[in-house]
């Protein structure tokens, strides 16, 4: 039969069915002459395209839809400078273990080498903060490419894969009967691994014995969706829980096995501390703030990160919520779980906690005005419900936030991540309202913070997605500052990090959004609350003392 005669389709659309086949429902982007047959195939398929401000805006956005809806997240950016401005936001989802896929344009194959519009080395750029990068050779191969990238997106640990698709091969059509399109949920394993039968038991013969246990839940308790079975573990066993990253809110507040302020206290004290999920990175001060005593357990799905930058005593590759339930039912019925002689062990963590607590009160209470960010944060906290998604995009201030808001369930702490990117506040809200309607947002953003993606507030407004947003305004960058403060003396604090006074609220207001000042820390509720009442994007520009530094940021390694 003539080709001529044959049905034909596009690169873009063979792209579109790969999306669909993965069960991308949006696409986020900002437009380019290289990529439009994406959009038109998407038309077809019935994916959404929501365009954004800066590509940076949109790969955060495809990292957030992954983190809250645990799928993976999708960009398409133009070749050139599109694709650079995404580099960030795909680095950022690299170190968070966020699988998602950017899709960048490319000059035309038959254009290589000739200078053509836009024209970079997209993928050794990008090989390097993801998990798989590549180009689309032919037509055919497009969907195909695809499936591969998202397939790449699960081996071990989680991560995002990039494409370049160059133009004549995005817009050429083939006959559907040469390209491989993969079916939905045919291309890829489970990931999901049990980990080692024999650690587990060792593990559980651990646990048993141990006097003074404690556990770390972090972000892939959540990438894993392993809620029930941590709670199950922590709870069977008596079990101490600290959490960080996405693994906030595994315990709700007020759980007996909630801990969040004796964290150094316990692991200083620890005859077994049980990581999971989090490498020792910065965050764990690269594993030296653990008792040299105590038995190490590591559990996480990349081989690579268990054991690196501190020895383990034990080390499990697997699913976080596979290995914590097999460790449970191996425990089960052995001497009560060993969970009876931990009692006192809880008990003097939580005198550790109270102490904490009580330590900070007076700040948490704090009527001075400019506002104290404790005071701040802690009205935060009053004022989330069980269905609000917490998002922190700063420095400083989100250091204080981290010591005081709790979410009220999983799912519902979004931040950075180890790669520390300020500007993720907005996307990670576009992300969240879009994949999750329902829920309420609220996000606390730093100024400085806030001026990296702010004008994508328009985006919000244009898309009619309302949440509650609240600058802490001190008019610096003052992480950075302690740092420069306490390196280099008073007189050379202010050296490029400070910004002007800028009234946040009235940039929400002209751009369609709510807005409000506030400089009377009795005032910030009320504000909050008309905030959510106004069913608009909203920023509550927040006045905070600028001489307050959060504990967490005068500790940091960096300044030592």
């Amino acid at each position: 039969m003539p080709e001529d005669s044959e049905e034909l389709i596009s690169g873009g659309h063979l792209v579109a069915k790969a999306l669909k086949a993965e069960g991308v429902e949006r696409v986020y982007t900002l437009c380019g002459g290289h990529i439009i047959d994406i959009y038109d195939g998407c038309v077809d398929e019935g994916i959404d395209v929501v365009d954004v401000r800066h590509e940076q805006v949109a790969a955060h956005a495809a990292d957030g839809y992954a983190r809250i809806t645990g799928k993976p997240g999708c960009a398409v950016v133009t070749a050139g400078p599109g694709t650079t401005d995404a580099v960030t936001g795909v680095a950022n989802a690299f170190r968070a273990e966020s699988p998602m896929l950017l899709i960048g344009g490319q000059g035309a194959h038959s254009q290589h080498k000739m200078g053509s519009l836009q024209d970079l080395p997209h993928v050794e750029m990008m090989s390097p903060v993801s998990k798989f990068a590549a180009t689309v050779p032919d037509t055919a191969r497009a969907a195909d490419m695809v499936s591969m990238a998202f397939r790449e997106c699960y081996h071990g640990a989680p991560g995002p894969s990039f494409l370049e698709i160059p133009r004549d091969v995005l817009d050429a059509r083939v006959p559907v009967a040469r390209a491989r399109v993969p079916a939905a949920g045919r291309y890829r394993a489970s990931t999901r691994t049990a980990g080692d039968p024999e650690a587990v038991e060792r593990l559980a013969d651990l646990l048993v014995h141990a006097e003074k246990p404690a556990i770390l839940l972090g972000s892939q308790v959540w990438t894993t969706r392993a809620t029930d079975r941590a709670v199950e573990l922590v709870r069977a066993l008596n079990v101490p829980a600290y959490m960080n990253g996405a693994g906030r809110g595994t315990l709700p507040p007020g759980d007996p096995h909630h801990f969040q302020l004796s964290r150094r206290y316990a692991f200083s004290r620890a005859d077994l501390v049980i990581v999971v999920g989090t490498p020792f990175d910065f965050r764990m001060g690269y594993g030296k703030r653990l008792s040299p005593d105590a038995t190490v357990v590591q559990i996480d799905l990349d081989y690579r990160t268990v054991g690196k930058n501190r020895d383990v005593d034990l080390g499990i590759v697997g699913d976080a919520g596979m290995v914590l339930e097999a460790v449970t039912q191996a425990a089960s019925g052995r001497l009560n779980g060993g969970a009876v002689r931990r009692r006192a062990w809880l008990e003097e963590l939580r005198a550790a906690e109270r102490s904490a607590i009580e330590k900070r009160l007076p700040s948490l209470r704090s009527d001075a005005s400019p506002i104290h960010p404790y005071r701040l944060v802690g009205e935060i906290d009053d004022f989330l419900t069980e269905d609000s998604v917490y998002i922190g995009d700063g420095g400083d201030i989100v250091t204080f936030s981290g010591q005081v808001v709790q979410p009220k369930a999983p799912g519902h702490w979004m931040d950075p991540g180890p790669l520390g990117t300020l500007g993720v506040g907005i996307p990670f809200v576009l992300a969240a309202k879009q994949a999750r309607p329902e829920k309420e947002v609220v996000a606390l953003f730093g100024d400085g913070a806030f001026s990296l993606t702010g004008w994508d507030f328009e985006t919000l407004v244009r898309y009619r997605l309302p949440f509650v947003g609240i600058v802490g305004n001190n008019s610096s960058m003052n992480q950075i500052r302690y740092g420069q403060r306490a390196k280099y003396g008073d007189a050379r604090q202010r050296v490029g990090n400070t910004l002007g006074d800028v009234h946040y609220d009235k940039f929400a207001q002209m751009l369609g959004g709510y807005g409000e000042e506030v400089r009377d820390p009795a005032d910030i509720a009320p504000a909050l609350r008309r905030a959510r009442e106004s069913g608009l994007p909203s920023l509550i520009n927040v006045w905070i003392d600028p001489d307050a530094y959060a504990p967490g940021t005068m500790n940091q390694t960096m300044y030592k």
